[in-house]
């Protein structure tokens, strides 16, 4: 891995399932998620993806790229347009630095991310990532 490589994009189509699950999944009960009535009469045209589930499918899509072994340290996000049903949520990624351990622990990575949905940018942020020296990027377990 190294500065300035791009990790492959991860199409995501954003179902009423995947709104309602991530909710149940994260608690969070807020109507917004999962009531579509009561979620127009707060002003939205639809239920919308919490920022649990997203922060979720921010990190499956870095471990999906650097492997069952890499250990995510921080992620910090923003969240932009909403995610509503029957979109489609675009990942995408650059490694904006990499530090190697001296002592032979592995790499760890800066990963730019954004997520487009057909409103714009859903989220946007950066990943801080650890591949063990004894893993490989992308290796399966």
């Amino acid at each position: 891995m190294k500065a300035g490589e791009e990790l492959a994009p991860l199409e995501i189509p954003v179902t009423r399932t995947l709104i309602v699950a991530g909710a149940i999944a994260s608690r969070d009960y807020q109507d917004v998620h999962h009531d579509a009535e009561l979620a127009r009469q707060k002003g939205s045209p639809d239920i919308f993806m919490n920022i649990l589930t997203t922060n979720g499918l921010v990190g499956r899509y870095i471990t999906d790229h650097f492997g069952p072994h890499a250990v995510l340290r921080k992620v910090a996000i923003r969240l932009g347009a909403p995610n509503y049903p029957g979109d489609t949520l675009v990942l995408s990624g650059e490694i904006v630095d990499v530090e190697t351990d001296a002592a032979g622990g592995g790499d760890t990575a800066q990963v730019r991310i954004v997520g487009r949905n057909g409103l714009g940018n859903h989220v946007t942020g950066t990943v801080t990532v650890t591949v063990p020296a004894a893993a490989g990027v992308g290796e399966s377990s």
